[in-house]
């Protein structure tokens, strides 16, 4: 196939090296000459390194720059050209001239794809003279690293075009997903579940943004905490995103945006690209400040106020099971002894409404997560009564290990309905299954594009699985029961499932599936 790309910055250049490694012809054209010089440049230095790391051969290496053609003109004409794809700045004028300019100079043969990740398809192909001819092709950069690729009909995208898209990206070795042409596509849309719910523990002081981070490695076991990812991308380019999607979904409760981006966008605290953001970066950077040492009194007695959450129940055995093997004295049942902290394995609800139902002694009665780590973190929750002292001796029984392990890392955080880990988890399954629920996407191309676009352990509907419908179901609701607020009123697809015994990756019976 001759594909030509226009935009020759890092997506419209990553796009020509795994185009033209899969063996298709490209021409890659800018309206800056110098931005293609440089584009081929960096392709060859890439091709290069793989040559040298053993994943290409020197011969396809020169057969892949061979199939690399510079346009001196991006606008001219194209008899041979089958498809365009366009990687120019994220505007809808920009994008609607380019679009202009080739339907006057390439065949109406030639389909046309945007690359854009976050402007309506729809509205773009409205620009043409035959918006029929357009679709969305949504990258995610590196390009040849991040094999995933959004495909995106428009509302009047011939019926054809998503379809031949799609086995042009998986005979190029990525997977092609999909999705409707909706704020934020797939990827994007399900990313906003674990960042707004991170900078809502960071607004009600939950933790710090590095504490929170922690919790996101240590226990849910993603590779990059909410805050470093925001760093990363940029939190100009996530607020935004953050917002459009928000107002693109007629402000969803679910998708909220938080009060704290926009005073931090305006001083330029956008992250590793200025050199601050919710970290601190370059040369006599301090990091992120060290984890307090574990202090107090490890040996102390602790009562096991477990029970009063019927779906944590597995979990609350597992852990109560673990501190037993690593020797600490577990009280069950009764009262607490005088000298015994007391742990509330909670499941949505805060540790003070525990204090109030059983009577708890309120200076000694801490929280704990339940959760299965992914990593030797637990986690312990501390309310406005809290000794102090007690506190540090629960968190020195919480760092212990049986015999011959490394002992625990162990956060502290402020008592919150659920937990950390929790509120996290029950937002990236929830935003899942609102795009289920809405049948943007199938359940499995939901799970394959989130997992490897964002590089989550599980897709957000098989991490729900996980942990099974009934139990996120009873997460969803003590959340919503104890906050009052309507981000976190469980789904559709969650309560459906949960009832008739489905798992959350099945898409189910449709009508469509009952007709002749």
């Amino acid at each position: 196939m001759r594909i030509r790309i226009i935009g020759a910055g890092a997506m419209g250049r990553g796009i020509a090296q795994w185009a033209a490694s899969a063996g298709h012809t490209v021409e890659l054209g800018d309206v800056r000459p110098e931005a293609v010089a440089e584009a081929v440049e960096f392709v060859a230095s890439m091709l290069d390194r793989a040559v040298a790391k053993g994943r290409m051969s020197a011969a396809d290496r020169d057969g892949s720059l061979a199939r690399l053609a510079p346009l001196g003109d991006p606008w001219a004409a194209g008899p041979d050209v089958e498809l365009v794809i366009e990687a120019v700045r994220e505007d809808l004028g920009a994008k609607a001239e380019v679009f202009g300019r080739l339907e006057r100079v390439l065949p109406p043969s030639a389909v046309f794809a945007t690359n854009t990740s976050s402007l309506s398809v729809t509205r773009i192909a409205a620009t043409l003279q035959d918006p029929s001819r357009l679709a969305g092709l949504h990258f995610f950069n590196p390009v040849p690293l991040m094999r995933i690729v959004e495909v995106v009909p428009g509302a009047a995208t011939r019926p054809d075009i998503p379809a031949a898209l799609s086995r042009l990206v998986e005979g190029c070795g990525h997977r092609a997903v999909v999705v409707a042409d909706t704020p934020g596509f797939l990827v994007n849309h399900a990313g906003r579940g674990l960042v707004t719910e991170a900078l809502a523990l960071l607004e009600e002081s939950v933790a710090d943004a590095a504490e929170i981070d922690r919790i996101a490695r240590d226990v849910l076991g993603l590779r990059m905490g909410p805050f470093e990812l925001m760093d990363l991308t940029g939190l100009d380019v996530t607020a935004a995103v953050i917002d459009s999607i928000w107002e693109g979904f007629r402000y969803e409760d679910r998708l909220r945006p938080s009060f704290l981006t926009p005073n931090r966008v305006a001083a330029g605290l956008h992250g590793r690209k200025t050199g601050r953001g919710w970290y601190a970066y370059g040369e006599g950077a301090a990091g992120p400040a060290p984890e307090s040492p574990v202090s107090g009194d490890g040996g102390r007695p602790v009562f096991w106020a477990a029970g009063g959450q019927r779906a944590a129940g597995p979990y609350e055995e597992a852990l109560a099971g673990a501190l037993e093997a690593a020797g600490v004295d577990l009280e069950r049942g009764g009262r607490p002894s005088a000298r015994a902290v007391v742990l509330v394995p909670g499941w949505g609800t805060p540790v003070a409404e525990a204090v109030a139902a059983g009577g708890l002694p309120p200076e000694r009665t801490f929280g704990v997560e339940v959760l299965p780590a992914a990593g030797r973190r637990r986690v312990l929750a501390v309310t406005a009564a809290g000794d102090p002292a007690a506190a540090r001796d629960a968190r020195a029984v919480l760092a212990r290990a049986a015999e011959g392990e490394q002992p625990y890392a162990v956060s502290v955080v402020r008592d919150t309905a659920g937990s950390v880990a929790q509120r996290l988890l029950s937002s990236v399954v929830a935003v899942g299954c609102s795009i289920a629920e809405r049948s943007l996407a199938t359940p499995a191309d939901i799970d394959l594009a989130v997992a490897t676009g964002l590089g989550y352990p599980a897709g957000p509907l098989a991490w729900g699985e996980r942990v099974g419908a009934a139990r996120m179901l009873e997460l969803g609701r003590a959340l919503h029961a104890t906050t009052g607020d309507p981000r976190h009123r469980p789904t559709r697809w969650l309560a459906e499932r949960a009832a008739l015994g489905l798992a959350l990756t099945d898409p189910g019976a449709s009508p469509a599936d009952c007709l002749d």
